[in-house]
């Protein structure tokens, strides 16, 4: 397709890159979630801890997809952003063929390391490009529908990771998987064009300063960007805590099938969670005209409906009580994101939004993914001897339940902070 420079910004093509980048997205979380479902058979296979497995699931796909996220972004801030999606769509799938041709564990921690190293290049440059093709009182829309990728590359990952692994096996289920991203980056590259920069407000773009200092001072010292960062470690912690370990944590204490976890975790997750995540950011944008507070506001709603569940869930009797149980959990995992998302790019300049995003995604992934699932296995594994299965039920409840009432703390008050910064110094939209 060959989509005039005059035609970029048009309502159809808007939407038709949006969708691409979705799918894109939906891969990316494909591929980085579906270890999840994978890891009982995994850790019998190749007779791993809990705590090599949080390491493979969490801090190994991190500390790599974080090395490499500033250089990224800081390159998508000043060159062509679709170049570097393509490339980095190809190697993340590529690697996680090759997790499942790993013959131990050192060679598959070294191909989630390769994986993550590929996802750095998904989300600053797509975030970007976001906000570049749609004007900011649609982003919230627009960053909701982009993150139901999350939403549906779970739903996809524990379809396909858990029957797959049921009936053929945890290799092929990651052979299989790996394959599809290969022919998005074509269509990718044949459909997308490199859209044109906005600048909202010049007075902040005249002399940019995308620096890694400079984004860390920022985030540091503004009063809502420095609660955003909180929020976003805390969500993280949280959320990945809870899906890197409910598979395990209902295959341990029920007895269930991988094939069935993966299908009731699909629902709630990929399903319902990605019409929350949607619709979490339409109604941001809604209520957003009375005040840009409430994107967050909505997010720190959302997350304190789901700390009672939680707690039902970890201290369930019943299969079927832990998994109605995190419903609530899973509608809402991923909603804080395209509040956070909208909020900090209607802040920063335009050409810091892909180094702004990087930053985010580091908070959310260094401590949230790279820490979460670690601690919650460690931790599993301290308790082992004194409760047996049941210790890592009580590890994803101290840690899950903790970092989830942090989040909904740091997100109200980020969104006090952006009203009082917005009565005192912005005109609020009408």
């Amino acid at each position: 397709m060959n989509v005039a420079g005059n035609q970029a910004n048009s309502s159809s093509y808007r939407y038709l890159a949006l969708g691409m980048f979705t799918l894109t997205y939906t891969v990316n979380f494909v591929d980085r979630q579906v270890l999840s479902i994978l890891q009982e058979p995994i850790k019998h296979d190749l007779g791993l801890s809990d705590s090599q497995l949080g390491l493979l699931t969490g801090f190994a796909f991190a500390m790599f997809y974080l090395l490499m996220g500033f250089p990224i972004a800081s390159l998508a801030d000043k060159s062509n952003r679709k170049r570097i999606v393509v490339s980095c769509l190809s190697i993340w799938s590529t690697m996680t063929m090759l997790c499942g041709l790993a013959a131990n564990y050192w060679q598959l921690l070294l191909a989630r390391m390769g994986v993550g190293i590929g996802e750095a290049g998904c989300s600053p440059p797509l975030h970007s490009m976001i906000s570049d093709i749609f004007p900011k009182e649609e982003r919230g829309m627009a960053f909701g529908f982009y993150n139901t990728g999350v939403n549906l590359g779970i739903l996809i990952g524990f379809l396909l990771g858990g029957w797959i692994n049921q009936f053929f096996g945890w290799r092929v289920a990651l052979l299989v998987v790996g394959v599809p991203g290969l022919v998005i980056a074509l269509i990718f590259h044949l459909v997308i064009k490199e859209p044109k920069r906005t600048c909202e407000s010049p007075s902040q773009d005249n002399k940019p300063n995308t620096s890694y200092k400079h984004i860390l001072i920022l985030f540091a010292t503004h009063p809502v960007l420095r609660w955003v960062a909180l929020a976003s470690v805390f969500c993280g912690i949280s959320g990945y805590g809870l899906l890197n370990w409910t598979p395990s944590f209902l295959m341990r204490s029920f007895d269930i099938s991988p094939g069935m976890v993966g299908t009731y975790l699909a629902l709630f997750v990929g399903v319902g969670g990605g019409v929350t995540t949607f619709a979490v950011g339409l109604l941001g944008d809604k209520l957003g005209q009375r005040g840009p507070h409430w994107y967050l506001w909505i997010a720190g709603i959302c997350f304190a409906l789901s700390i009672p569940a939680l707690l039902a869930m970890f201290n369930a009797q019943s299969a079927m009580s832990a998994i109605w149980a995190f419903a609530i959990p899973g509608l809402v995992i991923q909603c804080y994101v395209a509040p956070v998302l909208a909020v900090t790019h209607a802040i920063v300049p335009s050409q810091a939004r892909a180094m702004s995003s990087a930053f985010l995604l580091f908070a959310i992934n260094l401590i949230g993914l790279g820490v979460g699932p670690v601690l919650v296995g460690l931790i599993s594994d301290m308790l082992a001897t004194s409760y047996g299965t049941d210790s890592l039920r009580y590890a994803l409840m101290a840690v899950v339940g903790i970092s989830s009432f942090l989040a909904v703390f740091s997100l109200f008050k980020g969104g006090f902070n952006y009203r009082q910064t917005t009565h005192s110094t912005l005109l609020v939209r009408e």
